[in-house]
This record gives C-alpha cells, sequence and structure tokens, in this order.
C-alpha cells in the first residue's frame, strides 16, 4: 500500500515526540485518524483520546501543555468542528503554552465554491494562532508540519496545521531537491536566556533596599525552586504562588517542606497566610461562601 501525506504526518508528529492526541472524529479529517489506526497496528501509534467536543479537545491539550511541560495537541474536522477549537486555544495563547492544532478541511478541489463546512480557516485562526498554515500539496507538508511544532515550542504559542481532506489520501512526496521546494528537519532546543549583570544588578539594589519584600511566582519559575527558596530566606519574603507557579513550591509549610510558601489565594483560609501577607505589607483578604437568600432557593418560575 502506498505511503499517504496522513501517514507521514503522523509519523513526524510521533518523530517530533507527540504521544497523545485529543480530539473528536469527523469526515474532513478521517484521513489522518485512519493513519493513527495504521500506526498503532504497526506498533508505533499515538494515543488518541476522543473528547465530547473540539472544544473540550483544545482546553485538553492545553492542560496537557501546561502541566506535562510538553506540546499539547488537538485535531477536529473543518467547518464547525475547527471553529469550537477556538476557545481553549485562546487560553493557550494567554497563558502562554505550546499547543498544535489540527484541523481538517474540505477538498483543495473544491475551495472557493462555498463547499459543504467549507470555512476559510486561514483567517479563523489568525489571531490566537502565531503560525497558521493550509497544505495544498503532498510535499508541502514535511515543512509545514516541522516549522509549526517549531514555533509552538519556540515561543509557547498556538500553531495550526490545516489539513484538506484530499491531501491526507494522496499519495506521500519527499519534497525535491529543488529550487522550488524547502526541506526542513526535526528537534529543536530551548536556549538559556541570562539577563545582563547590570539589569542584575539593578534588580538587587530594588529587593536588599525593601523593608517588607514579598515574591509571587509563576510557570517560570519551574525547575528554580531551590533558587526561589534562597532568595525568600535571604530576604525574610513570603512567596505566594499564581495558579501555574503550584508544583514549584509545596504548601505544606506544616513539615517544614516550605516554610515560606504561601497557600493559593482563594484557597482556604488561615493565620499564617494572613501573618506573611500582612508582614509583607500586604492586605489579606478573607474569602467566605457565598449565601443564598431563602427567597431565591425555590426553583424559578417561567411565565
Amino acid at each position: 500500500m502506498a505511503r499517504m501525506s496522513s501517514d507521514f504526518f503522523v509519523q513526524r508528529l510521533k518523530d517530533w515526540g507527540v504521544s497523545r492526541i485529543y480530539g473528536y472524529s469527523g469526515d474532513g479529517i478521517n484521513g489522518v485518524l485512519g493513519a493513527l489506526q495504521r500506526a498503532e497496528k504497526e506498533g508505533s501509534g499515538i494515543e488518541f483520546i476522543q473528547v465530547r467536543h473540539e472544544e473540550m479537545a483544545a482546553f485538553m491539550a492545553t492542560a496537557h501543555a501546561k502541566f506535562t511541560g510538553e506540546l499539547g495537541v488537538c485535531l477536529s474536522t473543518g467547518g464547525p468542528g475547527a471553529t469550537h477549537l477556538i476557545t481553549g486555544l485562546y487560553d493557550a495563547k494567554l497563558d502562554h503554552v505550546p499547543v498544535l492544532a489540527i484541523a481538517g478541511q474540505a477538498e483543495s478541489t473544491v475551495r472557493g465554491a462555498s463547499y459543504q463546512q467549507e470555512l476559510n480557516l486561514d483567517r479563523l485562526f489568525a489571531d490566537v494562532a502565531a503560525y497558521v498554515q493550509e497544505a495544498s500539496a503532498p510535499a508541502q507538508v514535511r515543512h509545514v508540519t516541522d516549522r509549526a511544532i517549531r514555533i509552538a515550542v519556540a515561543g509557547n504559542a498556538v500553531s495550526t496545521i490545516v489539513l484538506p481532506k484530499d491531501i491526507q489520501d494522496t499519495k506521500y512526496e519527499e519534497p525535491g531537491q529543488a529550487h522550488v521546494f524547502t526541506r526542513s528537519g526535526t528537534g529543536y532546543a530551548h536556549p538559556i536566556v541570562v539577563p545582563q549583570p547590570a539589569d542584575l544588578a539593578r534588580a538587587a539594589e530594588v529587593l536588599n533596599a525593601g523593608a517588607k519584600v514579598a515574591i509571587l511566582i509563576g510557570a517560570g519559575a519551574r525547575g528554580a525552586s531551590a533558587v526561589v527558596t534562597e532568595v525568600a530566606d535571604l530576604l525574610g519574603a513570603g512567596v505566594a504562588k499564581a495558579l501555574l507557579g503550584k508544583d514549584v513550591l509545596p504548601d505544606r509549610a506544616d513539615r517544614g517542606d516550605a516554610p515560606l510558601a504561601l497557600p493559593a489565594p482563594g484557597c482556604r483560609r488561615g493565620d499564617r497566610r494572613r501573618r506573611l501577607a500582612t508582614s509583607a505589607g500586604q492586605p489579606c483578604h478573607r474569602y467566605r461562601e457565598a449565601r443564598v437568600s431563602k427567597k431565591w432557593s425555590t426553583a424559578p418560575r417561567f411565565i
């Protein structure tokens, strides 16, 4: 059997380290789903999580990226399936995590004819995605896939690949070694970014001059828990954690794991959080459970 573009595409995802895809099936993306099934039979498949709705697929891929540090991948058919991805992808964009969206599309032979479920997906994804491209030939699939994933991983951004149905089911062709082709490869290594010495010195001056210092950490502090703890100890500062920084330091201060770590704001009350927040010169807000008035406790009546 000839190797289809969808087979190459699935193998390319695997070469990039993709181990799981969250998605919902549909006619416009069945070529890729068939390739996933064939790869699974050969023992080299990618786990496919069938969701109840495409929006859920995008949110699950975003959560996968947030809490594993890996590229999150979601998949849908074209038309309404693709539009349902948008909300979850905006979550990835605004929280700066790498997510790849794969969307089906009507056959390239009917593009521009207002065909069934045909939408201009490149325009649809233009704002949420740092890179979006619709493949128009099998030889294009290779560099489109490589570039989409590299941009998503390097920039902690969203990338979108649109695959017309007929391109998925067309025999794959390697790009030629000629002027009108582009060749690319897999793999990306994050650079180590170090601030300028003068900027570090100015930051140290600000912290040393502070009488009451508080620290707020997020996802950017991952891998630096020892440094955060050392700085907090030197400054006598409490450390509050944004949602994506919850795993940087533990909350279990009663066991001595992180004596200066504050619980997540709004999660629970306690003298310890109030004491640390007050010592940093910050007001401590107490959160109370909402109480529903008895007059509204009965079921509403519609006229």
